[in-house]
């Protein structure tokens, strides 16, 4: 059973790494393990069940903190024998989106580990006697599309692009779930700021450089979250019975392009005024191009309604405290 706790000061989980939440008493299962989300959650967890397709390499990075099991998302449900006692599941696990140009292989690649992925979860926990209480699956606030600047909450309708498409299908399928009498989150995550990777270890370098600028005409929203408060509001979800569909996992401050540039360059003290235009970046990322141009005033409106407490509600707060853990 899961037991709920509140918010409280950050404190230091058994794995030495800051939290926001303390006291957790569930067995959990977490897909996606050794991504960048996925490290920091399992900091939180005590002795979770990891599924990865390349099992030597998890145990490897997350020595005995974890049980490993091998599972190839894309080819069939993972074995029942992983979910003894699982009480919870956090399924992160997908190609990563930005990773590269997309063409057709990676296109092909980024639907099938999300969509193919999350039914072969769910039809093992379809197999199974007793099931977990609630699954918490990673989405993305791709799923909004580009909406210039109407605001975004979890009562909005998605996009009609390619990456919105993906969502939906994603979200579909862990949708799956409901009829299981699972209770299912289905975690919208924005632009993760963190000091391991993510986004932003992509722009620090230019920046640092002082040739770091807005990207396009930088009036798109941006919708930013720390890494900290990503895990937090993963947790709070599983923790919360009151949470079930859609919950947007960004900050609370929505900033556009040219502010979340600005408050980069005035943290890191450096000038910020080589702008890269749209057709620059298209011919250098080509379909992937909107992703960073899309415009996404998304709002938190179900973690706020539920008591999340932020630990990093500023840009500038979230910032300073990556940059100074780097």
């Amino acid at each position: 059973m899961l037991r709920v706790s509140e918010p409280s000061a950050p404190s230091r989980s058994r794995f030495g790494a800051e939290t926001g939440y303390n006291n957790y008493d569930m067995r959990a299962l977490v897909t996606g393990a050794t991504g960048f989300v996925g490290r920091r959650l399992l900091q939180s967890l005590d002795h979770p069940v990891v599924l990865s397709r390349d099992p030597e390499r998890a145990r490897k990075l997350l020595g005995d903190s974890a049980e490993v099991y091998d599972w190839d998302p894309e080819a069939e449900p993972p074995s029942t024998r992983c979910f003894q006692d699982v009480d919870t599941v956090f399924h992160l696990a997908g190609e990563p989106i930005a990773a590269g140009r997309w063409n057709d292989q990676r296109k092909a690649s980024i639907l099938d580990s999300r969509v193919l992925g999350t039914r072969h979860l769910v039809r093992a926990l379809e197999s199974l006697s007793q099931r977990p209480a609630v699954l918490v699956s990673v989405s993305a606030v791709g799923f909004y599309g580009d909406r210039a600047n109407q605001p975004l909450d979890e009562t909005a309708g998605p996009g009609n692009d390619w990456l919105a498409a993906v969502c939906r299908g994603w979200e579909s399928e862990a949708d799956g779930a409901v009829p299981l009498k699972v209770r299912v989150v289905r975690a919208r995550l924005g632009v993760v700021l963190g000091e391991s990777g993510g986004a932003l270890a992509k722009m620090l370098p230019p920046f640092r450089l002082g040739l770091g600028g807005r990207l396009g005409n930088g009036r798109q929203w941006m919708p930013w979250v720390h890494l900290d408060d990503v895990v937090g509001l993963l947790l709070h979800a599983a923790q919360n019975p009151e949470i079930k569909g859609p919950m947007n996992v960004v900050g609370p401050a929505a900033v556009n392009n040219l502010e979340f540039t600005r408050t980069l360059a005035t943290v890191l003290g450096r000038p910020a005024f080589f702008p890269v235009p749209k057709l620059a970046l298209q011919v250098l990322f080509g379909e992937m191009a909107t992703v960073l141009l899309a415009s996404q005033r998304v709002l938190p409106r179900v973690a706020e309604r539920t008591g999340y407490q932020y630990r990093y509600p500023t840009l500038e707060a979230a910032l300073r405290a990556v940059l100074t853990a780097r």
